[in-house]
Formats: C-alpha cells, structure tokens, sequence
C-alpha cells in the first residue's frame, strides 16, 4: 500500500491470492477498511474505530498521519504491508459489505518483542503480481493472526506457560522428596542407633566377651584331701552288674588282693542264682566276668573273683575298731548305676545294730550287722562299696540305709539317702571274706539257745518250751555249759545292755567263734552274770 494514500487496514479475513485488498478492492483507493467505510483522517483503527490506547503503529509509520494501521498489531498474512508500493490493481472496485465482526481472543502473554529485518521496499504480499511475503516482525504480537510458525505455534506459546508451571511442580516434588528422604533417614538413624544402643548394653561393646578366669593349677591334692582319696581308692573300686533268670541288679565291689577276689554284699549277687552272669567293670572301663567264690547272708557278705586282669589296685584294709564317732569317711560307690561317685559325711553311730533282708519270708536271709552308721550319702547301688577312712583304708562296707518311704533297713530301699546309712564293720568283713576265699562258707558264732523273739520286755528271753528248732537251750553247748535255763532273760553283753533278742544275735555275731563273753541274766526277778565261750556253726 500506498501509506500516504490513507488506505485503510486490512480485512480481517485473507485476501484471495493476487488481490490487493478485501473483495479485490484497491487498497490505494482509500477504501480499505474492513467495514467498507472509509475511516476518518488519520484513524487506522480495526473497522473505523481508534486503536487501542498505547498501542503503537507499526515502525516507521505516523498513526496520525492518516496511515491506516491495527494498533501496531500484525497484519493478516497476505494482506499489504503498510510500507509496500503500489503493485494492486488499478480499478477502484465497488465497496463491498462489512464482513461480521469476530469476537477478539484473550490477549495471551508471550514473550517480549525483538526487531526483526524491515521488509524491502517494493515487496507486497497481496499485490497482484507478487509472489513473495514480507517478514513483518511485529506480526508475531498480533493475537488474533494466525501464528507464523503454523497452527502449532500458539500450542508452542502456551506451552510457555505451562512449562513453567511445570518448573514450579518439579521445584515441590524435589522439595516433598527432600523432606521424604530426610525423615526416612532420620527413621533408619533412630533404628541403628536403637539396635547399637541395645548391643552395647547387653554386651558391653563391640568386643567380644572375655570372663575373667583362674589359671590353671597344679592338678595334684594332699593325699588325706577328698580328692587326693578319691584318686587313690578310684582304681580299686568296681561296679557290678548282676543278671539271673528271674532278678536282676547293680552294685560296687573293691579288690582285695592282686588274684582278683573282690568282696561285695551278698544281697547284690544274689540275684544270679545258680546260673545267672555277673560282669565286673573297672573305672577305667574295663568289662570282665566273674564268679562266685562264696557268700553268707547271716553277715549279707559276698566274694566273687575274676581272671585274667592285670594290674590290679587292691584296697587297703583299716581297723573298725579304731573309729570313732565324728571321724570323717568317704563312701565310692554305683548308686543308680552311676559308677565311679564319691561322697563324704562322719561317722554318726558305732555299734548300731541292725537287721536288714528278709524278702524271703521265712528269715533264712536275714543279716544281723553290729554296723556303722554314717551320714555320708548311700543309695541303692551304693551296697558292697568301700567306707574309707582318711588315709583311704576300708574300715566298712556300704551294706543298708534307713529309707523314709517304707522305714525298712535295705541297700535296695526304693527312695534315696536320708542321711541315714550303715555299713560292716571291715573287722567282721575281713573274717568272714578269708573264710569265703579259703572255705567257700563262712562259720558263725553262737550261744547255744532258742530266743523267743515274740517277747516284749526290756531284753533276750530264752525260749520257755521246746520248738520245731528243738529245746530252748542246746543241751552241751555253750549256753548249757555256761548255766542259762529256758525263760532266762539275757539283758547285757560284756556290759552293753541289749533290748531284744535280734540285739542279742547282733552282738554275738560280732565276735569270732571262741571268744569269751560276758552275760548278765535275770531269772525270778533276781540278776547274775554268766561267762560263756562262743561256739560254731556252718554257715550257709
């Protein structure tokens, strides 16, 4: 366009291709406005009317200078430049209808304008020879021209907008994570330093565990010391286990001499009969059989022997009668088969007397023991095990314990040790264990009388008319010899009182065959002391 002809502005919609103007008006002609109206003198506006107020012109125009422009907003593409020479068609066309008013967009905010290269003078976009577009480079601030870029330009414009509100939630999502990331560390931090904490107070600290310990010590023990007992006697002491065809049973035993006679309680092997099997184990774990070489019930004692072992630890052999009450004793048995335990007490009692066995009924296997009493620990398994004094010498063996469940007297008493425990005098044991080993039955002493063991009173009564064990007093025998007459009451031995026939039976088997004894006796109410010499009898 000519700018000093006062053309107005371009149509609002796109000339046809090669036009000059809206409806092939001629722009030159001063009819170019948008509404077919011409506007006034020095008025670009958009249909006649005033631009905007601020809005400036395109460069290098005068908006009062009658120039028609849109407010300093781009043209449409393909219309006329306001800076282009004339080049449209020379006919003044007839003035067409105004095309209806579009409402105008939302003014979208974008970036600020740069300059751009000025059209050359002489190149049109809607003259009707030219073929070529002027860069206008305000077009890019009209909003309501299409976008140069091509339809995606405005999506491009906008996604300005929205790339920044994506900033902002990248800046929160960073921030949220941040604050997520701290409070998990400070959740794994109070974990750690929970479970370290925790370790450190059960254990001290991260070192390992070291308890304080004694050094080690010299092995040796003073030879009269438990210990220094206990390793002497140990290799000497043997456990026997006893089988039959109806009993079964466990013991101890100790070794008597370098040939392997071991001596035990008859009630331990009693269980093998004729033709059961005895094994002996040593503490060293060594399993021999043995054999029965004799045994005596009257004195509950026993002898059996094995062959074959070499190094044999034979026990010594004490003095009973040089106990005294007080004296510590050390007692080495198998109590429940547990071979090889020790334990210790005193001597509580001498001269207890007391009767255990009896299982048979008829009293064939009664023993009467003028025993030991000890409160060291005895329980069944313990019986024909050695009583050792302090310097390790035998002066008992193990043989019956009191029990607090049935009250009887046997090594074999179902419940354990109440403190309560007896044992053979090793005097009477060693008697009777030669007489085993050379004769293979052991003799026992005797008065000579029949004793009525149903009597009550205070003492031994003989027995006042015959039975089936023939007269009360065996005519020529020690007892006849010495004056005692049926219904005689026996009521001391060598100035020991006894309280009951079996007393009486004790007392006597204490002593040897031949031995001198002294008897006080009462008879019609009046006492008198007899002397009697004991006499024999096999045992059985």
């Amino acid at each position: 366009m000519d700018p000093a002809s006062g053309a107005g502005s371009p149509s609002w919609t796109d000339p046809v291709p090669g036009a000059g103007g809206p409806s092939g008006m001629d722009l030159a002609s001063g009819a170019g406005s948008p509404s077919g109206m011409d506007p006034a003198p020095g008025l670009g506006g958009r249909s006649g009317m005033d631009p905007a107020p601020g809005v400036g012109s395109p460069s290098g125009m005068d908006p009062a200078s009658g120039l028609g422009g849109r407010s300093g907003m781009d043209p449409a593409p393909g219309a006329a430049s306001p800076g282009s020479p004339p080049g449209g068609p020379s006919a003044d066309p007839a003035p067409s209808p105004a095309p209806a008013l579009l409402p105008a967009p939302a003014h979208l905010p974008g970036p600020e304008p740069r300059p751009g290269p000025t059209a050359p003078p002489g190149v049109g976009a809607g003259s009707g020879g030219g073929t070529g577009q002027v860069v206008d480079p305000w077009q890019r601030y009209d909003p309501w021209a299409a976008a140069a870029g091509g339809p995606r330009a405005g999506a491009l414009q906008l996604g300005g907008a929205e790339h920044g509100g994506d900033d902002a939630d990248r800046r929160r999502q960073a921030r949220t994570r941040l604050v997520g990331a701290a409070l998990a560390l400070a959740l794994v931090s109070g974990v750690l330093g929970g479970v370290v904490g925790a370790h450190l107070e059960r254990n001290g600290g991260f070192d390992p565990v070291r308890l304080p310990q004694a050094s080690a010590e010299p092995t040796g023990r003073p030879a009269d010391s438990v210990a220094g007992i206990a390793a002497r006697a140990l290799p000497g002491v043997v456990t026997l286990h006893v089988s039959g065809s109806d009993d079964s049973g466990t013991g101890t035993g100790f070794v008597l001499d370098g040939l392997g006679y071991i001596l035990t309680n008859n009630h331990v092997v009693e269980p093998a009969g004729g033709d059961g099997r005895i094994s002996v184990v040593f503490s060293g774990g060594q399993t021999v059989p043995a054999e029965v070489v004799g045994r005596d019930s009257g004195y509950d004692l026993a002898v059996v022997r094995v062959s074959g072992v070499k190094g044999l630890k034979p026990l010594a052999l004490g003095n009973s009668d040089n106990v005294r009450v007080g004296d510590p004793v050390v007692a080495i048995g198998a109590p429940f088969d547990l071979e090889g335990t020790v334990t210790t007490g005193i001597i509580s009692a001498r001269e207890r007397p007391i009767t255990a066995g009896g299982r048979s009924g008829d009293g064939s296997d009664v023993s009467y023991v003028d025993a030991l009493q000890t409160d060291a620990p005895i329980n069944p398994g313990n019986s024909g095990g050695p009583l050792l004094d302090t310097r390790g010498r035998v002066i008992g063996i193990n043989s019956a314990i009191r029990s607090a469940e049935d009250g009887t007297d046997s090594g074999t008493a179902g419940s354990g040790s109440i403190g309560l425990g007896f044992a053979i005098p090793i005097n009477q044991g060693r008697r009777v264990a030669e007489e085993l080993i050379n004769t293979g039955k052991a003799t026992h002493p005797v008065i000579g009388v029949t004793l009525d063991l149903d009597y009550t009173g205070d003492g031994a009564r003989v027995g006042t008319q015959d039975g089936t064990a023939g007269a009360p007093v065996t005519a020529g025998g020690p007892a006849d010899r010495a004056g005692i007459r049926a219904g005689d009451v026996i009521t001391r031995v060598d100035g020991r009182p006894v309280h009951s026939g079996e007393e009486l039976i004790v007392r006597t088997r204490a002593h040897r065959p031949g031995d001198r004894l002294s008897l006080t006796v009462e008879r019609g109410g009046r006492a008198r002391t007899l002397t009697l010499v004991l006499g024999s009898s096999g045992g059985d």
